[in-house]
């Protein structure tokens, strides 16, 4: 007889039940409205859009925009399709969940472990990245000893309450979300000559070579560079489902996330093209080279490179932030469906999964000592590398988990969504197949088959274990049967 809870997702479940189905408890559930939006607003706001921007705009030109156009869309469709799920039954472990009960343990399995795989690798480089950034300011400390008290300080802020987390989130989210609204208005006013000592330069858009010098073609490749850059919206699903209206929360998360890219990626990227020729940006090696700073500087603002080094550094601390909120309750919600040791879903007065989170730490503590005692080895470099698929492989099981879990559901029921995914299944389809053209893209670039392959090994020694995972599973399921029997009979 199955074990797949297939029956579960047409059973009607409020937001107030629905903690169980990730093993939350509704009491604990901290985050505010505020909390969850600057989250929301701030989540995707990272490194990879005010330095790796650069990479994308040296490669395509002024064509860049509709690369991050492209990439924001198919981001769009995932986070649309996930947020049906969500919103009917808000859970903390979202997706990994919701594959659970469309498609099976296997899924589940697969993409929780992945997800956890990512965010780990994630509080590595970060961690990396913002002690190297301290160690250039105050060089007295060595770079891996800031690197330790960076993912010290942010531990302890997870580790007192989902609310500690949200605010400080909350206040380094805004810094950056005020960042780019100033240079987007900044960058506006240059653009059309309204900027004190500045030209109309708008015409960078199509001089220097055209709009897509390199050709429309090398777009379309540039969405391989640009889609991973917008991995990190669903941390604003996750957070929702601890906040204090799950459901809202939820519905305002992938609702607003279209002009979210629209206005932070697509805006910022269009201000750089406009402001300066996409052929004069030095090649972003650091921050002082970025192309954020550079545009800064042709703005004439004093103290460019600093002003972005503070920003960028903030970024980086708020993914650090954010990353352990992300990997503890993905680990947490894998032992409760029992794809993790039973010990990582013990929580704390406040509701925060001390043991999960605190396993999550010592994973990235290990990767970040590794790249600073082992440069030379190749596992900091692997541990990178072999996460870099993850990003398509939790879009392409949201969309066939959305997919299976609509064809469950009756007429009635798919009335009564409250956030409706549009053009079922096609959409998905669509979503697919472009995610299946990422991937053959990046295999034509050295850079991408290292992450495929990489990625595949990784995916490969989870497959090993899941016979054994699996085992586990059935006696799990045969013991809680048997303590259900024991307790019906003794009530009759």
């Amino acid at each position: 007889m199955s074990t797949e809870p297939e029956s579960q997702w047409d059973r009607p479940v409020s937001p107030e039940t629905s903690a169980g189905f990730a093993g939350a408890n509704p009491r604990t559930k901290k985050l505010r409205s505020r909390h969850v939006t600057m989250i929301t607003l701030g989540g995707i706001i990272g490194a990879s859009l005010f330095v790796g921007s650069g990479n994308v705009i040296r490669a395509v030109g002024p064509a860049a925009v509709l690369s991050y156009l492209i990439g924001g869309l198919l981001v769009f469709l995932a986070m649309r399709m996930l947020g049906e799920m969500a919103a009917s039954r808000p859970a903390i472990g979202s997706f990994m969940e919701y594959a659970r009960v469309g498609l099976g343990n296997w899924a589940a399995y697969l993409v929780g472990w992945l997800y956890w795989y990512f965010w780990v690798g994630v509080l590595a480089y970060e961690a990396v990245l913002g002690g190297e950034t301290m160690a250039s300011w105050f060089p007295v400390v060595p770079s891996w000893a800031w690197s330790l008290i960076l993912i010290g300080i942010f531990v302890g802020t997870n580790v007192i309450s989902v609310r500690t987390f949200g605010e400080v989130e909350f206040w380094l989210a805004s810094i950056k979300v005020l960042a780019i609204v100033v240079f987007l208005g900044a960058g506006l006013l240059f653009a059309f000559g309204l900027w004190p000592n500045s030209e109309v330069s708008v015409s960078n858009l199509w001089e220097h070579g055209g709009f897509a010098p390199n050709g429309y073609g090398v777009a379309f490749t540039g969405v391989a560079l640009v889609i991973f850059s917008y991995f990190g919206t669903e941390i604003a699903v996750m957070a929702s489902a601890e906040s204090e209206n799950p459901a809202k929360g939820i519905r305002q998360a992938t609702s607003t996330i279209i002009w979210r890219i629209l206005l932070f990626f697509v805006g910022s990227v269009l201000i750089i093209v406009t402001v300066v020729p996409w052929n004069e940006l030095p090649v972003p090696t650091d921050v002082a080279n970025a192309p954020f700073t550079y545009a800064l500087e042709q703005f004439g603002i004093p103290g460019a490179s600093i002003i972005m080094q503070l920003v960028i550094f903030t970024a980086v601390i708020s993914v650090l932030n954010s990353g352990l909120y992300s990997a503890s309750r993905m680990f947490s919600a894998l032992a409760e469906q029992g794809f993790a040791p039973k010990i990582m879903t013990k929580k704390s007065k406040s509701g925060v999964p001390v043991m999960a989170l605190l396993a999550s730490t010592i994973g990235g503590l290990i990767a970040t000592l590794v790249n600073f005692f082992t440069p030379g080895s190749g596992i900091f470099d692997f541990i990178m590398n072999s996460a870099g698929l993850v990003a398509l492989f939790v879009y392409v099981f949201i969309a066939l988990t959305q997919w299976r879990l609509r064809q469950k559901m009756t007429p009635e029921e798919v009335a009564n969504l409250k956030l409706k995914m549009w053009l079922h299944p096609w959409l998905n389809i669509l979503l697919i197949a472009c995610i299946a053209a990422v991937l053959v893209v990046m295999l034509t670039t050295e850079g991408g088959r290292t992450q495929v392959w990489t990625s595949l090994i990784a995916t490969g020694v989870l497959v090993l274990f899941w016979p054994f995972v699996r085992r586990n599973l059935k006696k799990r399921n045969a013991a809680q049967a048997a303590e259900t029997s024991g307790s019906d009979a003794v009530a009759t």
